[in-house]
């Protein structure tokens, strides 16, 4: 079954997301970007001299997803280690610009997670991390939990954000999910491998084929009608939304059957960040009152905007519906 969506609809749901509040719970980095020109090679060793004529900082992760939930004129709290270090100092300053709240960032004993890529025309030459992704200790993770106590209480939505830097650990992800569903806020996970099955009574499970197949240790086959329902109660959650790269997505619902929703994007130019962008979505639609179907939809809308894009980048209410127009005619 194909997904589709009125433009009404579509308008009523990200006008209502206004002013909703998402609560992101995960791993934020810093995103550093050295662009610039190669016009030779290094006497040193064959490699190529990037002469940088810009630097860009963007925020990344759970962080990216935080900005994409505040670029449609919602409010979000972020919840998510730093270090007391320059990377974490521009996190928050970053945020904070971004019209979003820095008092659930919790400043823990590590570097903060930067990723730094070099680009000459476009072009990436090459991506260096600094990180520390062991699990955060059992004191951090005390105060990691302190947070979302309060965080979580009135949230309208509730995203776990797993880039398996160390702030998702179990009792992170239970306690967070159980909270959640106590004050009816739908909880949306975009998951990675560590602890990928531990998301029980989640809203929407949403990993990428690449992941769940990895998890799974079997290739996805989407032509089985029984493989991916079978999966969706494996996981123990409302419903999985498996996302295709360019072939779109599958959303499978308990009793529901298997959605396809086709990709939108005309032109890709950069696939970083559409995932999160994907996810902020899910919370926002969902948060406005949209059923998982229709969250669906707007998430990949905004997808398709994204990857027309350089980097981890926003994309308003606003470019969604262009996006509609165009598709629509």
């Amino acid at each position: 079954m194909l997904a589709a969506i009125a433009r009404d609809r579509l308008a009523a749901l990200l006008d209502a997301a206004r002013g909703r509040r998402v609560v992101v719970v995960g791993d934020a980095m810093l995103d550093v970007y050295l662009r610039g020109d190669v016009e030779r090679i290094s006497p040193e060793a064959p490699v190529p001299v990037l002469r940088v004529r810009e630097r860009r900082e963007a925020l990344g992760g759970a962080a990216n997803v935080a900005q994409n939930v505040l670029a449609v004129d919602a409010r979000c709290t972020l919840v998510a280690a730093v270090g007391d270090d320059r990377a974490g100092e521009r996190l928050h300053a970053l945020v904070a610009a971004q019209g979003g709240a820095t008092d659930a960032l919790v400043t823990v004993d590590r570097p903060t997670t930067t990723k730094t890529r070099l680009v000459a025309r476009a072009q990436q030459l090459l991506r260096f991390d600094e990180e520390e992704d062991r699990d955060l200790d059992a004191a951090a993770v005390a105060r990691v939990l302190a947070v979302i106590e309060e965080a979580v209480t009135d949230a309208d939505a509730v995203v776990l954000e797993d880039y398996n830097k160390g702030v998702l650990v179990p009792a992170v992800i239970e306690r967070t999910i159980a909270l959640a569903t106590a004050n009816g806020a739908p909880v949306i996970v975009d998951p990675k491998f560590r602890n990928f099955f531990s998301y029980r009574g989640a809203t929407v499970f949403k990993p990428n084929r690449r992941e769940l197949e990895q998890a799974l240790g079997a290739a996805v086959q989407l032509d089985d009608a029984d493989a991916l329902p079978h999966t969706l109660e494996r996981l123990d959650v409302a419903h999985l939304l498996l996302t295709l790269s360019e072939h779109g997505m599958a959303l499978v619902s308990r009793g529901g059957g298997i959605t396809r929703i086709p990709t939108t994007a005309r032109e890709v130019y950069d696939v970083v960040g559409a995932g999160d962008t994907v996810t902020a979505y899910l919370a926002l639609m969902l948060a406005a009152g949209a059923d998982a179907r229709e969250a669906a939809i707007v998430a990949n809308y905004a997808a398709g905007v994204e990857v027309g894009k350089l980097g981890a980048a926003t994309v308003s209410a606003a470019e969604v519906l262009a996006a509609y127009d165009d598709l629509h005619g």
